[in-house]
């Protein structure tokens, strides 16, 4: 005989209680200690000077444009351009580029065509397939054999504006 007998029938079942939105409640702010630790200080660190790297901007060889072009940056100009630049980085005009208009820029390097005026550089550089037709005015000229120039050469002044005349190549 069994001892033990099944009494869950004669159990009341228990009512769930009915179901309450929960609310959010924020956990409780720390109160601020009486002594606050201080935080060490960061040490700065030395500021290190490096060269400013300037953007180059391109002018693809399939391209012509006619404006003006103005800026911080370098330009590169492997097509056709017709208009003033005006750079405070350096200018290059690639072997087979033809710019047409006056130029003022920290270095010019020219491979390509120049018609037109180099108003102000310090350095231009007229390498063996470059070609002027027109003035230059820099601080320091470099020629390199077969280039061409036709016009007037201004040079090693101090200011690179070119306070006196030089040779009439032509």
């Amino acid at each position: 005989m069994a001892i033990w007998k099944d009494n869950t029938a004669a159990r009341p079942n228990p009512v769930p209680a009915p179901e309450q939105p929960a609310r959010y409640e924020p956990p409780p702010r720390p109160e601020p200690a009486a002594n606050p630790t201080p935080v060490p200080a960061v040490p700065s660190m030395a500021r290190v000077e490096t060269p400013v790297q300037r953007k180059e901007s391109v002018i693809a060889s399939d391209i012509t444009i006619e404006g003006k072009i103005e800026g911080g940056g370098s330009v590169r100009i492997a097509g056709k351009f017709k208009g003033d630049v005006n750079v405070q980085g350096d200018l290059m005009i690639d072997s087979g580029a033809k710019l047409t208009g006056s130029v003022r820029a920290d270095r010019v390097t020219i491979a390509g065509e120049l018609e037109g005026n180099v108003e102000q550089a310090s350095l231009v550089e007229l390498q063996q397939t470059g070609v002027v037709i027109g003035d230059v005015k820099a601080g320091s000229l470099t020629v390199a054999a077969g280039a061409r120039l036709r016009g007037q050469a201004e040079f090693g002044w101090d200011d690179g504006k070119g306070n006196a005349k030089g040779g009439k190549h032509g």
